[in-house]
Order: structure tokens, then sequence, then C-alpha cells
């Protein structure tokens, strides 16, 4: 019969799951301490990360819905020459412009609006206003209110993470530099007793 190799063994350390959870003769108060620290601040990620996200998009959606209600566009007339550009969210090249509009209720008015850059004096533009008749900013549509409302959730969700983590790893410093105090007090008692058995 021909001799195969050995079977390997192989050995693995097995972890218990929970160590700092269970009762044994080295765990410490600051070890079950560490552990409830470590389940409140991922709890406090999972959860409130997630419910301050939600709340934060809603409120930006809510806040977009009302400015799209509020704002009213309106034709103008520029009163002077709109060559500057400044990027608008939309991407747009705006610039700041003296126009001429006629409010809904009929009345004219003059005020300074974002308006296409390059436009000349005399040409038509449209123009934003809110509910006193002022000039405002277009306020975005509901698909980009929607990406603004998940990125500043999302946003919101990851600021109280961190903030969360950053205490949480505060807290386990502290609790091990005062671990390690309390093991040099102990050794301050117990080293010279083991120096003496072992010299």
């Amino acid at each position: 019969m021909r001799k195969g190799r050995p079977a390997r063994r192989t050995y693995r350390r097995a972890k218990p799951l929970l160590w700092r959870w269970r009762s044994n003769p080295i765990r410490r108060r600051d070890d079950l301490l560490e552990a409830w620290l470590l389940l409140a601040v991922w709890v406090l990620i999972a959860v409130g990360g997630t419910l301050v996200g939600v709340v934060t998009a809603e409120a930006t959606d809510r806040a977009f819905a009302r400015q799209r209600e509020e704002r009213t566009p309106v034709r103008a007339v520029l009163l002077t020459d709109a060559r500057r550009t400044t990027a608008s969210g939309a991407g747009k090249a705006l610039d700041s412009a003296q126009v001429r509009w006629t409010s809904p209720d009929g009345s004219v008015h003059n005020g300074t609006a974002l308006v296409p850059a390059g436009q000349k004096t005399g040409s038509p533009a449209r123009v934003w206003i809110d509910t006193q008749g002022k000039p405002s900013a277009q306020p975005p549509d509901p698909a980009t209110a929607a990406v603004e409302a998940v990125l500043l959730g999302a946003s919101a969700a990851l600021a109280l993470s961190g903030v969360v983590y950053g205490a949480g790893s505060a807290g386990r410093w502290w609790l091990d530099r005062r671990r390690i105090a309390l093991w040099d007090r102990e050794w301050t008692l117990v080293g010279p007793r083991w120096d003496h058995k072992t010299g």
C-alpha cells in the first residue's frame, strides 16, 4: 500500500464572540465599560446617522418645494449690460444687472437680478421674484432638489457619525490610559515580590 502524505492538521484559535460581555476572572470593569461604549457608538452611528440623514433630506426637500411655490418667474428688460460671468448652481453663466419687470398685479418695478451673462441693455430676460415682489434666485427644479437633498442628508449622517466615532475613540483612549495606570500601580506592588521569587 502506497503511503501518502500525512494529513495536515490545521488548528484555529477560537476567538470567543462578545468576550467583553462574558464573565471571566481577567475581565475588568473597564472592559465592560468599553463594551457598552462600543455598542453605544455603533447604535448611534447606525440609528442616529440614518435618522439625521433622513430628517435633513426631508427638510431640505420641503424647503426647496416651498421656494418653488413662493417664487414666480416674470418677464423683465435689462437696463444695464450683463458682462461678468458668475456660475450658478445650474451651471449657467449669470451676471447681476439692473432690470425692469412687471409683477403679476401689473405694477412696474426696477431692481438688480441675476440674468444670463452677455446680454445687452434692452434685451428681454426672465427673473424670479418672491412673495414680496423682490428679485430672488431661481429655485431648483424637483430633480436637482432631490439630488441636493440626498447629498445634504448623507453629509449630515456622515458628520454625526464622525462626531460619534471621535467621541467613542476618545472614550476608549481614556479607558486605555486608565488601564495602563492601574496595571502600573499593580505592578509596583507585585513586581518586587516577583523579582524576589525569580532572583
